[in-house]
């Protein structure tokens, strides 16, 4: 259940993330990983979406492509950033985000051992599935405004997109 609401200041969080670089096109680099804090957000207007999990059915098919696909819609409604949050390590987001060709149009954001999306109550606990998932970011969008949250959408079945989907998102701005 989400701690936070529209209207709320997110909490300070630092997430690892590989930049892309014209190197990593090739796949035979892996990149080095940087830390990106929230800091770096104040005044912007910034969109998150998260993810249970990269390569996995939904997050892979249905929740990140039309992100890509309405970037420039997003930017028209003037939003800065645009990044994908996983507790997946940052290795497996810089390969995921690079078949899925978001290069540096969109950051692929760790958030490792899902702490900061725990700190606003949206993890799920995926140990169930018996297939090694153990806990991870729930599915959400989150739309901040100088870091104050502006959009809030939190699926209540984490294998479907919906409100965390870009067309609601679109739709609430």
């Amino acid at each position: 259940m989400a701690k936070v609401n529209v209207g709320d200041t997110v909490p300070q969080g630092t997430f690892v993330h590989v930049p892309f670089t014209p190197e990593l096109e090739e796949h035979s680099a892996c990149g080095m990983p940087l830390k990106l804090s929230t800091d770096a957000w104040k005044g912007k207007k910034v969109l998150l979406f998260a993810v249970p999990g990269a390569f996995t059915p939904s997050c892979h098919a249905n929740h990140a492509p039309p992100y890509l696909a309405q970037l420039p819609a997003l930017k028209a409604k003037g939003i800065d950033t645009v990044a994908v949050v996983s507790a997946n390590d940052p290795f497996v987001l810089s390969g995921w985000s690079r078949i899925l060709g978001f290069k540096d149009q969109i950051l692929a954001l760790s958030d490792p051992d899902g702490k900061w999306s725990e700190q606003l109550g949206l993890t799920v606990d995926l140990s169930g599935a018996g297939i090694g998932l153990g806990k991870r970011t729930t599915r959400y969008a989150i739309v901040l405004d100088d870091l104050k949250i502006v959009y809030l959408g939190v699926e209540p079945d984490p294998t479907k997109v919906t409100v965390s989907g870009v067309d609601a998102v679109l739709a609430a701005l």
